[in-house]
């Protein structure tokens, strides 16, 4: 077939091409040029958070996300095996050692009704991941992290701009991590940002992000050198992605709304499927304001989700299944973990995501 639809193509829609230019034509193009200021500054206006900033990928938010809650070797995280191996690889780098739970047949969240039983002497912290986009009980999850002094980092990777009663997914528990690469809501190739809501975590955390240097304190001019003051890592990126990215916030009410037509119109035409009980559409909670990340469907079996993946493909239509459930994996076998978590397994057996192309 010679014409084909493609599961996703990313979207120009704001100032992205000429912002680049912009920053090329400023003389600045290394980290922290002038529209990765922009970004930090108008992003954690929005979002209501204490300070935001970039990184060079959701991983690394992440990463840096570890780092703050100072995660240490033998400490525990818990977190959903059904979601990318970042968010499980961030915490595992400093040493901590995986606690996954099972997800809601609902929202496909982490289920918080399992997380009390989950929690032991060890456990550091406790990663939601808001699938699709869709908040998790993070007024449940948070009680019980403040009941055991356990910090709450948010995997929002596909959550920018959803939000929870009106407050932004992110913001709603210690730290928040982004992901804006090229298959999300809103991008810039590679790229992500940490949203940091406690004021204790900004000093530190821009240290750790240069190189463990306090060079963003030399740059606002609260010391006159900077110099090697902790550990740290290249969190930044370039001023391009932020570029790229502003001219995409900038046209943020655009892009959510062409997600928009586009999600509410698989709804109409696939309810007819669901009202027939041959497919589950994706299920919103009350209070609950996605970001149309993505459409899924969830068929009956995986013989069904094959022959279905391969028939839209024969056509042209490349649609595409998720996560392989991380305590299946290879790497947690070889830490010795070995639970059988019922939904995930089934989910990731009968999940298909559908493209989603902005024209």
């Amino acid at each position: 077939m010679n014409h084909q639809i493609p599961f996703n193509k990313p979207c120009l829609e704001g100032d992205e091409i000429a912002n680049i230019l912009e920053s090329i034509q400023a003389g600045k193009i290394a980290g922290d040029g002038k529209f990765n200021q922009r970004c930090h500054l108008e992003i954690a206006k929005t979002l209501g958070a204490k300070a935001v900033l970039l990184t060079t990928s959701g991983t690394d938010a992440l990463e840096l996300a570890a780092l703050l809650c100072d995660i240490q070797p033998g400490d525990e995280v818990i977190l959903p095996s059904y979601t990318f191996v970042s968010t499980a690889n961030a915490f595992c780098l400093r040493g901590a050692r995986p606690v996954f739970i099972d997800i809601r047949p609902d929202t496909l969240n982490l289920d918080e009704t399992q997380l009390s039983a989950s929690i032991t002497d060890n456990t550091k912290a406790i990663v939601p991941v808001h699938y699709a986009g869709v908040a998790c009980e993070m007024p449940v999850i948070n009680a019980i992290a403040q009941a055991h002094q356990i910090r709450v980092v948010e995997d929002a990777a596909h959550g920018f701009l959803a939000s929870y009663k009106g407050q932004y997914l992110g913001t709603l528990g210690d730290l928040g991590c982004y992901s804006f690469h090229e298959t999300k809501t809103f991008i810039c190739g590679e790229g992500g940002a940490i949203a940091i809501n406690r004021e204790a975590d900004i000093e530190i955390a821009e240290i750790y992000r240069e190189k463990g240097t306090n060079r963003s304190a030399f740059f606002k001019g609260e010391v006159d050198k900077y110099t090697w003051v902790d550990l740290g890592s290249s969190f930044l990126p370039s001023d391009l992605i932020g570029a790229f990215l502003y001219g995409q916030f900038q046209a943020r009410d655009q892009i959510i709304g062409k997600r928009q037509k586009i999600y509410q119109e698989y709804l109409r035409l696939l309810q007819p499927l669901a009202d027939r009980g041959l497919v589950k559409l994706p299920q919103i909670p009350e209070d609950v304001k996605i970001n149309y990340h993505m459409f899924y469907l969830i068929v009956q079996d995986l013989k069904i989700r094959t022959d279905l993946i391969a028939y839209l493909r024969h056509q042209g239509i490349i649609a595409v299944f998720h996560y392989v459930p991380l305590h299946l994996s290879q790497y947690a076998q070889a830490l010795g973990i070995e639970i059988r978590l019922p939904i995930t397994e089934a989910i990731a057996n009968t999940i298909i995501r559908l493209p989603f192309l902005i024209p």
